[in-house]
């Protein structure tokens, strides 16, 4: 079939060097081979070709100055890529690797993922090549300011609804709410993430870390199995990393390594959380920190890592939670994990693994989660947040989390479903990809060209 060589070939010569994007699409549209042979339906509608296109495509300068009296300028982005079953869903990530090729594939993600989750929103993306780190907080409010400045003209409880993603946590999502509302004059729910205090939802900072692990649970009881027991390794420190943790301790199971910017952490016993909160939502430090507390951990700096991979992926362990960034987990971690007796993987970031890593995980058999699939609670929860909004009403705590729970087990089996359908068995990446793009497919063609 052309549909690949073709895309990419278009894609390339349209969006020229997004390397990051042409992966996404590529990975999507290997796994739609068997849907688009089945019949003819899709091409006639041209549904690849218009999928593959943003919407909508919004790039701005964001000036604004720092505490020494110096303008700093840095680009802005929101890619509203589908709407087809809903208001654009997606959020903003800060930090300096940002471009469009890393919003673009992170938008044409964020279809799938949330078609997956049965919710009615569609997939967008956004954020700025900014550095919060190192940043006062008045030098952020400023920013966060700026750049709302700009994107309030995009946004809105029923057209575009960001959330947080790297580098955008609650801190930026209340300044950009605030400058919102100054703005328009509105309180409504634009953004979600929100502080408690005024329109948030509770277990929303949970959410995608707890649903990496509770999808992590359906993969493992298809198994005939649980955590219970279970010795784990966790990429990242930052949210959806210390709530995973958090979230497999509750289960039974031990995370004994995590890492940040700066190396990893192994502790063999056990990762001490408390203290990893303390020094990641707190101090917002290096783990290094950790010895002054556990002298008989172990922590690796980056320059030392493996040539082609890294050193987390290098301890044995059950499971493997990838929450980081994408492409953290290469074929050498693949192969890595696996001779390590790692029995499954479930992607709390996006794309967390290579195409040689993925590959190599499905011909292995090892139970493997892509992130689409495996960390699509957290914009499920987002969309909970908008319910509530919308409502007026504010849920308990245990009511999402039981709710988060249900939708995780829903795109389970809605993956494991159709990749038996294909003649797939327990390839979830294809399973994910046809269950999504058929549910977004439809949608497109029953409204119409647009």
């Amino acid at each position: 079939m052309n549909y690949l060589s073709t895309t990419i070939s278009q894609l390339k010569q349209s969006s020229p060097a997004q390397t990051e994007f042409y992966q996404a699409v590529e990975e999507v549209l290997r796994t739609l081979e068997p849907v688009l042979e089945k019949n003819n339906y899709y091409a006639k509608h041209s549904i690849i070709q218009r999928l593959v296109e943003p919407e909508r495509q919004i790039m701005f300068r964001v000036p604004w100055q720092d505490d020494s009296g110096n303008i700093q300028i840095n680009k802005g982005y929101r890619i509203e890529f589908n709407s087809a079953l809903g208001p654009y869903k997606g959020g903003l990530r800060f930090h300096p690797s940002v471009n469009a090729s890393i919003i673009k594939f992170l938008g044409f993600e964020q279809i799938f993922k949330n078609a997956l989750t049965g919710l009615p929103i569609g997939g967008g993306k956004g954020g700025a090549n900014f550095d919060p780190k190192g940043r006062s907080d008045a030098e952020i409010m400023r920013f966060c300011q700026s750049f709302m400045n700009e994107l309030y003209r995009h946004i809105g409880p029923n057209t575009d609804v960001p959330a947080g993603d790297i580098g955008v946590g609650a801190r930026e999502i209340g300044y950009m709410f605030g400058q919102y509302k100054r703005l328009t004059g509105k309180y409504e729910g634009v953004l979600t993430g929100k502080g408690l205090l005024w329109g948030g939802s509770y277990a929303r900072k949970e959410a995608t870390g707890y649903g990496t692990v509770y999808f992590a649970d359906h993969m493992l009881n298809a198994r005939g199995e649980n955590l219970q027991g279970q010795r784990c390794l966790v990429s990242g420190a930052g949210n959806v990393a210390i709530y995973a943790m958090e979230k497999l301790y509750q289960l039974g199971a031990t995370p004994i390594a995590c890492s940040d910017s700066t190396g990893t952490l192994y502790h063999a016993q056990g990762l001490d959380l408390s203290l990893i909160k303390e020094l990641k939502e707190k101090e917002r430090t290096s783990l290094l920190r950790y010895l002054n507390s556990h002298p008989r951990a172990q922590f690796i700096p980056i320059s030392e890592y493996p040539s082609g991979g890294h050193t987390i992926w290098r301890y044995k362990a059950d499971l493997a939670f990838p929450c980081a960034t994408q492409n953290e987990l290469t074929t050498r971690d693949a192969e890595a994990l696996v001779s390590n007796g790692c029995k499954l993987v479930s992607e709390g970031a996006n794309m967390a693994a290579s195409q040689g890593a993925v590959e190599y995980f499905l011909k292995a058999g090892i139970s493997y989660g892509p992130g689409k699939a495996a960390n699509a609670g957290g914009v499920a929860t987002s969309q909970l947040e908008m319910a509530q909004n919308a409502s007026m009403q504010k849920w308990t705590f245990e009511q999402v989390d039981c709710q988060l729970l249900q939708i995780t087990k829903d795109i389970y089996l809605r993956a494991s479903e159709t990749a038996r359908e294909f003649g797939a068995p327990g390839n979830l990446v294809l399973g994910a990809n046809i269950a999504a793009f058929r549910r977004v497919a439809d949608a497109m063609i029953e409204q119409g060209v647009v």
